[in-house]
C-alpha cells in the first residue's frame, strides 16, 4: 500500500533551512502545518535548529528510524545522500530536484544512476522533479506546494508540477477536497500504473484524476484502469 510513502511513522526533511526563501524550508514548513503527527527530523549540514525543531547534519546522526526521507537538495548532491539513506534502513523517497531525464544528456545518467540505486537499497521512491505528495488523512503535506487541500474523496495524480500546483489553488476557492495528491515528476520508480493498483480499493477515493504527459506501457495502463474503473472512476488527461 505505499504506507513508507504516505503514511509514514517518521519524515526526514533532506535540505530543510532556515531561509524562508529555499524550497526544504518551505517542505518543512508544510509539514508543522498540517499537523503530522509522526516524527519530524530536519537535515541541514549545519543549522542546529529549523523553526524550533533540532536538525541534524545527516539522516545517518538521527538516533530513530526514518521511514521516508524528502530530498530537498540539487540533483548533483543526491547519489551520496541516497547511499546515506539507504545505510539508514529509509524505506521510501520523495526527490524533489529537477535536473534529471528531462534535461537529457547527463541527466538522464544521473538518473540511471538515482533509479538504480533506489533499487538497490529496495526503497521506493516518487520523482524526480517533484512537487512532492500529500496525504490529507495522516496530515502528511511533504510537498512544496502553495496551497494545503482540504480533506476529500479525489485522489489526484499530476506529471506536471505546474498543472498540480494550479489545480491545488482552483479547487481551495470552489470547496472541492482531496484524499491524495501526488506529484509524479519523472515517475522513475513509483508511475501512475501503482498508484491506480493501491488506490482503485481505496475506500476513501470516489474519483481518480490523472494529468498525464506520457504513458509508458499503454497495455498495463488500460489493462488496470480496466480493473479499477470497475469501482472507481478515472478521469484521466494525457
Amino acid at each position: 500500500m505505499l504506507t513508507e510513502i504516505f503514511a509514514p511513522c517518521s519524515v526526514a526533511v533532506i535540505g530543510a533551512s532556515p531561509d524562508a526563501h529555499r524550497i526544504g524550508h518551505t517542505v518543512w514548513k508544510n509539514l508543522l502545518a498540517y499537523g503530522y503527527p509522526g516524527k519530524l527530523f530536519p537535515i541541514h549540514p549545519r543549522a542546529t535548529e529549523i523553526l524550533g525543531q533540532r536538525a541534524y547534519a545527516s539522516v545517518l546522526d538521527v538516533p530513530e528510524p526514518i521511514e521516508l526521507a524528502v530530498v530537498a537538495i540539487p540533483a548533483e548532491q543526491i547519489l551520496p545522500v541516497v547511499d546515506a539513506c539507504g545505510r539508514k534502513g529509509v524505506r521510501g523517497l520523495i526527490v524533489l530536484a529537477a535536473g534529471f531525464s528531462e534535461v537529457g544528456g547527463e541527466g538522464r545518467e544521473l538518473e540511471r544512476q538515482l533509479q538504480a540505486k533506489v533499487r538497490a537499497y529496495g526503497m521506493r521512491m516518487i520523482g524526480p522533479n517533484s512537487m512532492g505528495v500529500i496525504d490529507t488523512q495522516s496530515r502528511l503535506n511533504a510537498s512544496f506546494a502553495a496551497s494545503t487541500p482540504n480533506p476529500g474523496s479525489i485522489a489526484l495524480i499530476s506529471q506536471s508540477g505546474a498543472i498540480c500546483s494550479a489545480i491545488l489553488d482552483w479547487s481551495s476557492s470552489h470547496g472541492l477536497g482531496f484524499s491524495h495528491v501526488v506529484s509524479l515528476g519523472n515517475k522513475s520508480d513509483i508511475d501512475e500504473v501503482a498508484l491506480l493498483q493501491i488506490w482503485g480499493s481505496d475506500l476513501r477515493n470516489r474519483v481518480i484524476l490523472a494529468y498525464l504527459e506520457d504513458i509508458r506501457d499503454g497495455p498495463t495502463f488500460m489493462a488496470v484502469a480496466r480493473e479499477v474503473t470497475r469501482t472507481t472512476p478515472i478521469i484521466a488527461m494525457k
